[in-house]
Formats: C-alpha cells, sequence, structure tokens
C-alpha cells in the first residue's frame, strides 16, 4: 500500500539549515508547501551541543519545542530556564527567545510554529 501523502518521515522532506541558528539542522515536516497547512508547522531539528538559536523573536507567531532527546538551556524575555527530553516550552508572540543545547549528543526537538513562520524574513526580529 502506498502511504498517503499526509503522511510525511523526515526523509520526505529536505534538510536546511535555518537563519539566525547555529549547528542547527531542521526538516519541515508539516506545511503548506508538503501538506497543504494553513495555519500550523512542524519541523523536527536536530542541534549540535553549545549551538542553537541566537536571539530573536517573531512577530504574531506562537511557537513550542518539545525536546525529543538531549537538554537545553532556554531563555525567554530574560527569563532562564532548563530542559530536558519529554518536556516542551512555550515561546511567546514578540518576546525574544534564545535556545541552546547543552546535552554532549545533539538534541533532537519538534519545533510548532502557528501561524507557521516559514523562514521568511519579515516573521523574526532581530
Amino acid at each position: 500500500m502506498e502511504k498517503p501523502s499526509w503522511i510525511v518521515s523526515p526523509d520526505d522532506v529536505l534538510p536546511y539549515s535555518p537563519a539566525n541558528h547555529t549547528g542547527t539542522v531542521n526538516r519541515r515536516l508539516i506545511s503548506q508547501a508538503n501538506v497543504g497547512a494553513k495555519h500550523v508547522e512542524v519541523l523536527l531539528g536536530v542541534i549540535e551541543k553549545d549551538q542553537g538559536a541566537l536571539p530573536h523573536a517573531h512577530p504574531g507567531i506562537e511557537q513550542v519545542c518539545y525536546l525529543l532527546s538531549g537538554t537545553a538551556d532556554v531563555e525567554v524575555d530574560g527569563e532562564r530556564g532548563q530542559m530536558k527530553a519529554g518536556e516542551c516550552c512555550y515561546l511567546p508572540p514578540d518576546k525574544k527567545h534564545v535556545f541552546t543545547v547543552t546535552s554532549d549528543e545533539p538534541a533532537r526537538l519538534l519545533v510548532i510554529y502557528s501561524p507557521p513562520y516559514e523562514e521568511h524574513p519579515d516573521r523574526v526580529i532581530r
């Protein structure tokens, strides 16, 4: 049986290195381009130790990060916290945030944006 187009595996999408991030490879799993999603976007990210997102914010976009493996330090609007696998963080619209992997092994995380970010330069403030 052929896999339906609305079931997506990481191998189905091309990897890319997102802007304003270091040591990061993302795969856009759910998007308008591949499944027609208009109000949500889901990415799988792999981030190396001591690497991650530099300070930035997304105007009008909510972001959720679910850590599948590894550990990370997260800062939102000047408040800091530590995440471990199985935990989730919420990054509110318009709030500057930083995400840095602290585990020796690369961290794997799901990133959810609503509405979609799609790497549009006008949807990020550095």
